[in-house]
């Protein structure tokens, strides 16, 4: 008699949701298991709570909504297009909703462990181990594959030693992990260490309220804005399968170049104390849309590292001294899977080896899957979703992967090419290449976009799919899993970024033709008739 595949997924933030959604759609009988009392994961915003991590009360996300949603659930048309964590927890709800994915999930229950069972060689089968943190109940059951589905954004990284001086310091200090609104900051002086997404977003936030903010940095960083070409949201004009072409033609000098000065232009970041020494492409740039606001009011300063603290001061590197109250460190977090045997997976230097950052290669049968655990210039969700409509069918033994041997050859060629592209940083261990990297996952389940072929079948679906924004939905247009709305929802994209803008309806300005446009217009009409032989 047939038995239905039973999967253990860890965790319900996006990554575990899709997760869910997947495996019902394969026909797999999911168990998520999921710490809090409810869905969202980091975007589950629960101020009195500190043992997850999670937003804080302002955070808006750095991906607008066509690119970050899940590929056959657009994001409402009526939606902003860059929304603020209530927003993103309500879209992940509604999608809950949608596929009736909560009645697969067990809240307050804690993973333990996972081990591999009797016969892990031939079944592939593991044990897991969970509490229930209500009951204090403990039990194991067994599953026959595993999808890891924690992010990577969940241990802190404090790195205290590396700063001499703070154990003496009478101020209060935390990790931005802990930080969840302005209050108790106050009229204060602040330093925030590290000029991530979080430090800038904090350093913005604390600047309205505190007496001062210091903003320190090692290396600098390049600070791109959500806001691009008339108004248009960044990554729907920059992420187009166009231009991963045209960078794969074009010198990295010349791509460096243009980057530079295109997001100079917007922020000269030598003149504000931001210019690192490395390009625009060497590392995952901060995205921050105030912050050069902040600075020229000076509101928020930029300095140097902090070199050591006193009781009630910050010494920074070029020597400078600064009075403060408090410290907030925003120095990132650690990729740590507990419940996991170093056997199994081993975490080192902040990397492990995961087959592409999906699959252990220490494993004898590939029942074992990390999703979301992935740092894209991008949007995760959809990189997540892509994932787990492949590890869904290697789990069921539909699709097999390589060798050892390939896997290891891949992870080895992968980490030396970032290492060439990025700055040595924890930040630039999972990096990846948000367009080149789905176009492989999707290759890989046949569902990968026939680019070229479109136009000459449908030139119309070619035009947005090739010079159009790589919206998620591109990924349902082909092979298993294929969407019979993909194609009208991908044509209608421009609507839904418009639509949450248009909140007011206006009139267009008739504008008059100026004297060289005449000109112009009536030159290239000579020129067309003259070609044609008609004067």
């Amino acid at each position: 008699m047939y038995r239905k595949i039973k999967v253990a997924i860890i965790g319900s933030g996006a990554s575990g949701l899709v997760a869910i959604k997947t495996c019902l759609d394969e026909g797999i009988n999911p168990v998520c298991f999921e710490m809090q009392d409810e869905i969202g994961g980091m975007w589950n915003y629960v101020p009195d709570k500190y043992e997850a991590g999670m937003v804080y009360k302002s955070t808006v996300i750095n991906t607008s909504k066509e690119m970050m949603c899940f590929s056959d659930f657009p994001i409402p048309k009526n939606f902003p297009n860059y929304m603020h964590n209530t927003k993103v927890q309500e879209y992940f709800r509604m999608y809950e909703e949608k596929f009736q994915l909560r009645q697969h999930i067990q809240f307050h229950t804690k993973v333990l462990s996972c081990t591999k069972a009797d016969g892990f060689a031939k079944n592939g089968q593991w044990k897991v181990h969970t509490k229930n943190a209500k009951t204090g109940e403990e039990k194991s059951e067994y599953y026959d594959g595993i999808m890891v589905c924690v992010g990577h954004h969940a241990i802190p990284h404090y790195p205290l030693h590396d700063f001499p001086g703070i154990e003496k310091f009478k101020g209060k200090y935390m990790h931005s992990h802990d930080y969840r609104d302005h209050k108790g900051y106050e009229d204060l002086r602040v330093v925030i260490i590290g000029i991530g997404n979080s430090g800038g977003d904090i350093a913005v936030e604390l600047s309205r309220h505190s007496k001062q903010v210091f903003l320190s940095t090692r290396r600098g960083a390049w600070i791109i804005k959500r806001i691009f070409e008339n108004g248009m949201p960044l990554d729907i004009i920059m992420t187009k399968k166009v231009n991963g072409d045209i960078r794969k033609i074009l010198p990295q000098s010349v791509l460096d170049s243009l980057a530079r000065k295109t997001v100079d232009s917007r922020l000269d970041h030598e003149k504000y104390g931001l210019m690192p020494k490395h390009e625009v492409f060497a590392q995952h740039p901060s995205v921050n849309d105030d912050i050069a606001n902040r600075i020229i009011t000076g509101s928020v300063q930029v300095r140097s590292n902090v070199a050591r603290f006193t009781e009630d001061s910050a010494v920074f590197d070029d020597g400078t001294e600064e009075k403060i109250d408090a410290v907030i460190f925003a120095t990132g977090y650690s990729m740590a899977y507990p419940f996991l045997d170093d056997s199994v997976l081993k975490v080192e230097e902040n990397q492990c080896d995961l087959y592409e950052y999906i699959f252990p290669v220490t494993l004898e049968k590939n029942t074992l899957a990390v999703i979301g655990g992935i740092q894209p210039l991008g949007a995760v969700n959809p990189i997540s979703e892509l994932q787990c409509r492949w590890a869904t069918k290697v789990i069921k033994g539909e699709v097999m992967l390589p060798s050892k041997e390939e896997m290891k050859r891949d992870i080895n060629e992968k980490r030396e090419e970032m290492a060439k592209r990025y700055v040595k940083s924890r930040r630039h261990t999972v990096q990846v290449n948000y367009q080149e990297y789905m176009d492989e996952l999707a290759e890989k389940i046949s569902c990968k976009p026939k680019y070229y072929k479109y136009f000459l079948t449908d030139p119309k679906l070619a035009m947005k799919v090739y010079f159009g924004p790589a919206v998620p939905y591109i990924y349902r247009l082909e092979g298993p899993g294929k969407w019979p709305d993909a194609r009208k929802t991908i044509m209608t994209v421009q609507e839904r970024v418009i639509c949450p803008l248009m909140t007011r309806k206006t009139e267009p300005i008739k504008k008059s033709r100026s004297l060289s446009g005449v000109i112009l217009s009536a030159l290239f009409v000579v020129l067309v008739a003259w070609i044609l032989g008609v004067i």
